[in-house]
């Protein structure tokens, strides 16, 4: 992928122009990003890789929050200094959209996704280590927040996902640092897996944005 300019974007020699430059900004073309999105899915996920038009709607909200639109942010009551919790039935395409959604603006540094049951994993093999490597300056995204096991390592039992958000919260806070995930639950599921503390918590760390509940699953 070559950037001539932020809205240009240039793919094994094809080029998409998602927006154009008007009076020092961008002004972007919803349609040339779904039409780019699709294209970019394709090449990593396979030619079956497909956009739907019932998930335009969610897709053109959290184009608003990646392209900071603070127009439209606002009618949809996004607040771009926030991360995004993006949540929806399983096979809904959260991950996807996540990782894929990195690459219209690729003028700013792209976020990890990363399964919390890696992370997880990781504690089991070497310790609360695992939870000081998140309490960093980079912007992450967890995916699959709420399907994590216990760790346990040694003696230790610890609920790994609620000590990295609790220390994520913190650097939103000091350091403006943004945390984005994608979850199978809804609010109140979240609420009832992790405690009221933390869910309070991750109410000012993300946006809620959510897939409808009929989602259709596209594994399928």
């Amino acid at each position: 992928m070559k950037i001539n300019q932020a809205h240009i974007i240039i793919e094994k020699g094809v080029k998409f122009n998602i927006g154009s430059p008007k009076e020092g900004y961008i002004k972007y073309d919803f349609d040339k990003i779904i039409v780019y999105l699709e294209a970019k899915g394709k090449r990593i996920y396979g030619n079956k890789f497909k956009i739907y038009k019932a998930d335009h709607p969610l897709i053109f909200k959290l184009c608003c929050y990646f392209i900071k639109d603070h127009f439209n942010c606002k009618k949809f009551g996004i607040d771009i200094n926030k991360g995004i919790l993006l949540s929806g039935p399983v096979g809904c395409g959260k991950t996807s959209l996540m990782k894929l959604l990195r690459y219209i603006v690729p003028h700013i540094p792209h976020y990890e996704v990363i399964p919390t049951k890696n992370i997880v994993f990781g504690f089991n093999n070497i310790g609360f280590k695992i939870i000081e490597a998140y309490n960093d300056k980079l912007v992450y995204c967890f995916d699959d927040l709420g399907t994590e096991t216990t760790g346990r390592h040694f003696t230790n039992v610890c609920n790994v996902m609620s000590d990295i958000l609790l220390a994520r919260h913190k650097s939103l806070i000091n350091h403006q640092i943004l945390t984005h995930a994608t979850t199978n639950f809804n609010s109140n599921e979240l609420k009832e897996h992790y405690g009221s503390d933390l869910h309070s918590k991750m109410q000012e760390l993300f946006n809620y944005i959510s897939f409808k509940k009929g989602a259709k699953n596209k594994h399928r």
